[in-house]
């Protein structure tokens, strides 16, 4: 539970004891927040008195009458503005007037509420002007801490998943008014490629969803000692299914046991990316070489393929967010340009290290350094 403190202003004590009865109890709370949120109410009967509690109390909203004892309620407003005070202003006043309501709108205001105003009309008001201020401190922190790859990634998101959706609905319409004949067999190629669409698409979702966890710094709650040939078989069976498609060969060279001190999650993370890779990029027939060795209390696996392979310009660029390689071959290679990213965020994060080498039309190797 999240606590926002309301300063109101308002010279009627009715008022003021009214505003205090209604939002006792009042919770505002949207699926995307983490936690509720409730009201501290403080109290104000003129403006010299509001700027004091302003300077002194630093509330979260204030809801201001304009009508005030001395100074009025749109200069408290303007003293907010000019001192840059991270507060949210509504106005409530009886003396509603358009010039009124552009000007303290001009002036920073959120919400005008005229009076009299109901109990709903002031909750409601104050649900948009809560659901405004979590949304900009999430905005804020995010670009404090350096994440505003978030933001672009969800405007990828929405990019990437446009076509595929498009693409899956036309799919089902087909299928719906049986455009291609009256058989299951006539439309087996249409459901190929709607199940590959919806790959695609949770393949992105699953990314997402791997770097919201990495990049929110949270430490891992799930660190234990971790066989990783297990971690390793594991991921070689998830992805077995595409290799078989694919009639790629998967072969591992590893100790009955290497135990380490890790996230098995992250690991898993790892593992999947790189072989899932390895299968994407190979070609036809082609294999994939896993080894996995200790040299000296380090682990090191390196991940072989017989695939297309990545030229000189692109193995710079290979671990940034986003980074797709563009080529005749992997045009129709469905991808968020997120895995090899994420994993070099899991590796740095556990002190590693991770390189690659790779020839062009003969494959690469992937290879990962876990420390001591």
């Amino acid at each position: 539970m999240a606590t926002l403190k309301i300063l109101v202003v308002d010279d009627e004590p009715g008022i003021r004891s009214g505003v205090e009865r209604i939002l006792r109890n009042f919770k505002v709370d949207y699926p995307f927040m983490d936690d509720f949120y409730d009201f501290l109410i403080i109290n104000a009967e003129t403006g010299e008195e509001a700027i004091a509690l302003i300077n002194s109390e630093m509330p979260d909203i204030a809801l201001l009458d304009n009508k005030l004892p001395g100074i009025q309620g749109v200069e408290v407003l303007e003293y907010i503005r000019k001192h840059n005070y991270d507060i949210t202003v509504a106005m409530i006043t009886s003396h509603a007037s358009l010039d009124l309501a552009l000007k303290v709108t001009r002036d920073g205001a959120f919400d005008f509420i005229p009076k009299p105003f109901t109990p709903q009309e002031l909750k409601s008001s104050l649900e948009n002007i809560t659901k405004q201020i979590f949304l900009k401190r999430m905005a804020r922190g995010m670009k404090h801490e350096g994440k505003q790859v978030r933001f672009q990634f969800l405007s990828v998101l929405s990019h990437e998943l446009k076509a595929p959706l498009t693409a899956v609905e036309g799919y089902l319409t087909m299928i719906k008014e049986r455009q291609l004949g009256n058989t299951l067999e006539d439309y087996d190629e249409a459901i190929e490629r709607s199940l590959k669409r919806l790959q695609g698409m949770r393949n992105l979702i699953l990314n997402l969803l791997d770097l919201t966890k990495i990049e929110s710094g949270k430490p891992s709650q799930k660190i234990q000692n971790t066989n990783l040939v297990e971690i390793i078989k594991t991921s070689i069976d998830t992805m077995m299914p595409f290799a078989i498609q694919k009639d790629v060969k998967i072969t591992l060279q590893a100790p009955e046991k290497v135990v380490k001190y890790l996230d098995p999650e992250e690991m898993e993370i790892i593992f999947n990316n790189l072989i899932s890779n390895a299968i994407k990029y190979n070609k036809t027939g082609g294999t994939i070489e896993i080894n996995l060795t200790e040299e000296s209390g380090k682990t090191i696996i390196k991940v072989k393929d017989s695939g297309i392979g990545i030229n000189e310009e692109n193995l710079q660029e290979l671990f940034k967010d986003f980074m797709r390689i563009k080529s005749d071959q992997t045009r129709n290679i469905s991808g968020s340009g997120l895995g090899l990213s994420i994993v070099k965020k899991i590796v740095d994060l556990n002190n590693g290290e991770i390189s690659v080498e790779s020839k062009l039309n003969e494959g690469s190797t992937f290879k990962v350094v876990l420390p001591v």
